[in-house]
């Protein structure tokens, strides 16, 4: 028995290795950790259970029956963060340079049935040189399996991709399609074709991390949520982005401890609106004023920047955030400020999260670039995310909500369920001084006249208590009770049942 005993450890001694020292020594040289040191800071200390410790691959092609490697670079299983239940799995760049093959995808797949039968988030770590030539198209085969995987559990528990290393080729869609994917400066990359590639077809000249990396994705492409400066850091931030997702679709978010008062009242947010209406603020500053401990995680933090998105907790518990960022093109929609809200507001309906939204928005960026890039498909997505969205909805006027725009950012027309409106709010089809020029152009000629009209419109439009009178703002409140309120107001929605009609499922404007 203890011979048995003996050989299971050495067996398990050398699949811990991976690839061996001098491959863990390289990956080390990068400054990245190898993928079992990724999985042990990630998780509970002592949660991994790990599956397939002794997979090797099937493959026989050019020598590959003589070179066989246990976990066959991928290390898969469950464990814990911060006691709640989630599946992992974690490319073995030391082994085959962590491609996929067909053995790797079934075990990717095994992990991602697991945690749809058991309602638990699944987190990938990858880090691979894509798929494994000597099997040809067993390994594109496997990729599919994977991606197949990822649609039939998106929307029912989370899913995450950490890009730690290279990503290229078919392995990006399977980040592509999961909910959140956050990248390393430096050290890690996507792209669908790689820099020889673009070379020989475009002629282009471009570097991976020009072409695929942290910052290409995280500022233009927003492929990517988020960037942290190396693995450590990276796995430290998804600990804590991880408590403020629910485990599955049927379960609420949890709920953790807060020191807040509540009920507190912020006088400082009295005066945080300028007199002057064309003068910016900046409304990550009210978000954290109304959050718990002032604590909000931001994403996408550098794309799109003239819209905020992200997680607060209120009382507790996980709130989604949409709001319009006045310091950033006064805060106007756009078609890519308009993409990041809508998927972001999608992902809190999926997992029962629900949504404040905070609105200071002018209207929607006028001009040739945003037509003819689809800006009218593109607002719709928000449209249709924040329409379509049975959780409850709770919306903050704090000043400008013109035109079409006030109708996107989840108004009571949307079945938004409570609404409220700061005194300082202008709720209107336009400002004054558009509106006049239409509604009295024969007298532009007048500036008294001209003047006087203006004023009138302002006092009589650009307050909330027009929208207030039909019923459309619930109250006008003090912007020093906002958090009180907005705690309040989601309190009452707690117990909210709405269901949209049978469908098999929307046609959102792609």
């Amino acid at each position: 028995m203890q011979d048995i005993l003996g050989e299971l450890e050495s067996r398990r001694a050398q699949a811990r290795m991976g690839g061996g020292q001098k491959r863990i020594d390289i990956q080390h040289s990068k400054g990245k950790l190898t993928a079992r040191e990724r999985i042990e800071l990630l998780l509970d200390v002592d949660s991994f259970e790990e599956y397939d410790m002794f997979v090797t691959h099937r493959c026989a092609e050019f020598g590959m029956d003589k070179i066989k490697m246990a976990g066959d670079g991928v290390v898969t299983g469950w464990g814990t963060i911060n006691g709640r239940m989630l599946y992992v799995y974690s490319q073995d760049f030391t082994v085959f340079g962590g491609s996929l093959s067909e053995t790797h995808a079934k075990k990717i797949c095994k992990i991602m049935e697991m945690a749809m039968k058991n309602g638990a988030p699944v987190i990938g770590i990858n880090d691979s040189g894509g798929a494994r030539i000597q099997e040809g198209v067993a390994s594109l085969g496997g990729y599919a399996d994977v991606f197949q995987e990822n649609i039939l559990a998106s929307g029912v528990v989370p899913q995450i991709s950490m890009i730690m290393g290279p990503c290229a080729g078919g392995a990006v869609y399977s980040p592509a399609i999961t909910d959140f994917i956050f990248m390393v400066r430096d050290s890690s990359y996507m792209f669908v074709t790689g820099p020889d590639v673009v070379k020989t077809v475009t002629n282009e000249i471009v570097t991976a991390e020009e072409l695929g990396g942290a910052t290409t994705h995280t500022v233009k492409s927003s492929v990517a949520d988020g960037a942290f400066e190396n693995d450590v850091e990276a796995l430290a931030a998804l600990r804590r982005f991880f408590d403020f997702l629910p485990l599955n679709n049927r379960e609420k978010p949890p709920t953790r401890p807060f020191f807040s008062d509540a009920s507190q009242i912020d006088y400082s947010l009295d005066t945080i609106i300028p007199d002057n209406p064309n003068k910016p603020y900046d409304m990550s500053e009210v978000i954290r004023k109304i959050a718990d401990e002032g604590d909000f995680f931001e994403l996408q933090e550098a794309y799109a920047r003239n819209i905020l998105i992200g997680f607060i907790r209120i009382e507790g518990s996980t709130v989604g955030v949409v709001a319009n960022q006045p310091m950033v093109l006064a805060g106007v929609l756009d078609i890519n400020a308009s993409r990041k809200a809508a998927r972001f507001v999608r992902f809190c309906d999926c997992f029962n999260i629900p949504i404040l939204t905070l609105v200071d928005v002018p209207g929607f960026l006028p001009g040739t670039s945003q037509e003819y890039g689809g800006v009218i498909k593109h607002g719709a997505k928000l449209l249709f995310a924040y329409g379509e969205a049975t959780v409850p909805k709770v919306t903050l006027i704090t000043r400008k909500a013109y035109g079409g725009a006030y109708d996107v950012m989840a108004p009571k027309h949307l079945r938004g369920d409570v609404n409220y409106a700061w005194p300082t709010a202008e709720i209107a089809v336009m400002g004054a001084k558009g509106a006049i020029e239409i509604l009295y152009r024969s007298e532009l000629n007048d500036p008294e006249k001209i003047a006087s009209r203006t004023k009138s419109y302002e006092d009589r439009f650009q307050n909330p208590f027009v929208a207030a009178e039909r019923g459309y703002i619930d109250d006008v409140i003090t912007p020093n009770s906002s958090r009180k309120r907005i705690s309040r107001a989601l309190a009452s929605l707690a117990g909210k049942q709405l269901e949209n009609p049978w469908k098999k499922h929307d046609n959102i404007p792609l």
